[in-house]
C-alpha cells in the first residue's frame, strides 16, 4: 500500500458516499480520485483499469455538468430507471467493449489480466454512464461489479483497494436503496 493509493482510497469513499447523498460535489472529488488511481493502477500493470480512470476523468466532468447545468432538461438530473431496451443495448455495448479490449490486452500488452480487467472496465463505463445520468440500474451494476473488483485487487495484492471495493459494495447497496426511496425519482 502507497500512500497514494490510501489517499485515492479515502478521496473515493467521500465521492461515493456523495454520490448516494446526490451532492453533486462527488464529482470533482471523484475526478481528483480517478487521476490517482490511474498512477496506482499503472503501476500494478492494470492496464485497463489505468484506462478506466482516464476515461473516468471525462465522464466526472460529463456527471458534473448532468448534475449542475441550469436550464429546462431537469429530467436529465432527476434519479430514473432506464427502459429495457435502453438497458440491454447499453450491456451490449459493454460485452463488445469487454471484447474488444481483452484482445487489444491480451495481445498488445503484459496485462496482468486482460481478459478480467478489460471486462470489468467495460462495463463499469456502462455503470458510470448510467450514474452520471441518474439512472437506477447504475447501482445493481456496481454491486456487481464491486464484488468481482474485490477478487481482482486481493488477488493483485492491492488490499486496501480490495476494501474500498467492498465498502464501495455496501455504499452501492445504500445508493440503490435510497434512490429508489427518492421521492422525486422519475417512474416509468
Amino acid at each position: 500500500m502507497s500512500g497514494l493509493e490510501l489517499f485515492a482510497a479515502v478521496l473515493g469513499v467521500i465521492a461515493v458516499w456523495l454520490t448516494v447523498k446526490q451532492n453533486p460535489w462527488c464529482w470533482p472529488i471523484g475526478l481528483l480520485m480517478v487521476l490517482l488511481y490511474s498512477v496506482v493502477f499503472y503501476e500494478v500493470k492494470l492496464y485497463s483499469d489505468m484506462l478506466l480512470q482516464l476515461v473516468y476523468a471525462l465522464l466526472q466532468i460529463y456527471g458534473w455538468w448532468q448534475w449542475t447545468r441550469p436550464g429546462s432538461l431537469t429530467e436529465a438530473r432527476r434519479v430514473s430507471s432506464l427502459p429495457p431496451a435502453q438497458l440491454l443495448f447499453s450491456l451490449g455495448l459493454g460485452a463488445l467493449a469487454s471484447l474488444g479490449l481483452g484482445a487489444a490486452m491480451a495481445t498488445w500488452t503484459d496485462a496482468a489480466q486482460p481478459w478480467l480487467d478489460a471486462t470489468l472496465t467495460a462495463f463499469s463505463l456502462v455503470a458510470q454512464l448510467w450514474m452520471a445520468q441518474k439512472r437506477l440500474q447504475c447501482w445493481v451494476l456496481w454491486i456487481v461489479l464491486d464484488v468481482i473488483f474485490v477478487g481482482l485487487f486481493l488477488y493483485k495484492a492491492l488490499y486496501l483497494t480490495a476494501a474500498l471495493y467492498a465498502l464501495f459494495t455496501l455504499i452501492a447497496v445504500q445508493g440503490w436503496r435510497t434512490w429508489q426511496r427518492d421521492p422525486a425519482r422519475v417512474r416509468a
